[in-house]
């Protein structure tokens, strides 16, 4: 458990980090830190935290089932990916949340009463992911599993229906790359739930290790499952590449260009 925290602690101690760097003045430059440039940093900051520990977890799950390490280093790979498994889970509780702000910079407004949930939605859905990982192993943590599964489930009608009313209201006509965005990331929602399906016997393969030790049948569930879930890994990260290039590349993008010129509002400056 520390050593999950601990690495959660670090990413949040490069927010700041990385803030300061942003606002230190150059002379001659363009200096300070913008709105606009604050929210763009952050959404960077949690796509790598996303794509980077995920792919960490890929690998050790691959230890957890590996049957020429001893059961103790097993487990800990188990223990680790758990812990691990904790930052991509925190990065896309957030991902809506940064990337609704991030849209309003890009000429695309919301209402108010629309903006206050999508500044909601961000902290409330880290709320309930660090609860299931607190709770783990006990049955309110089953329950807040459960929640937390259909909760996901809900977003990605929720998510897909707002692209379709935006997209008939011609509210995305100048930002298509938007809808795209959008759809990869409730693409990416489906995937990671058919994914938790699949690895429910990895999971109950490594309690049965835990607690009668290892046998070439729980191996062979274990090693099953594992393969079962790489599919769906894969398109996730293929969906998370994609979205990524689609924010880069931004294709059909008609929106006016004035948020990338520093005339958003200056959040912070250091002076020469």
């Amino acid at each position: 458990m520390r050593h999950g925290w601990g690495v959660l602690l670090f990413f949040l101690v490069l927010l700041p980090a990385g803030l300061l760097l942003a606002a230190v003045a150059v002379e001659g430059a363009d200096d300070g830190l913008t709105a606009y440039e604050l929210t763009l940093f952050i959404h960077q900051l949690l796509f790598v935290y996303w794509i980077g520990p995920d792919i960490g977890v890929y690998y050790l799950s691959h230890r957890i089932t590996d049957p020429n390490l001893s059961p103790g280093q097993r487990l800990a790979a188990a223990q680790v990916m758990g812990q691990v498994d904790l930052i991509p889970r925190v990065c896309l509780s957030l991902m809506l949340t940064v990337g609704g702000l991030l849209t309003e910079f890009v000429g695309i407004p919301h209402p108010a009463w629309q903006m206050v949930g999508i500044v909601l939605l961000g902290p409330a859905w880290l709320i309930l992911v660090l609860l299931v990982f607190l709770k783990q192993s006990t049955p309110q943590g089953a329950t807040l599993a459960k929640i937390d599964f259909w909760f996901r489930a809900f977003m990605i009608f929720a998510v897909l229906a707002s692209v379709g009313y935006s997209w008939a209201t011609e509210r995305l006509a100048d930002t298509p790359w938007v809808a795209g965005k959008l759809v990869l990331f409730a693409a990416i929602l489906l995937f990671g739930l058919l994914m938790r399906l699949r690895v429910a016997p990895l999971v109950a393969g490594i309690g049965k290790m835990a607690s009668e030790g290892p046998s070439e049948e729980n191996d062979r569930v274990m090693s099953r499952s594992l393969t079962q879930t790489k599919p769906y890994v894969l398109a996730m990260w293929v969906c998370l590449l994609m979205a990524g290039l689609m924010g880069v590349v931004q294709p059909g993008d008609r929106s006016p260009p004035a948020v990338a010129d520093g005339s958003a509002v200056v959040l912070w400056q250091v002076a020469p």
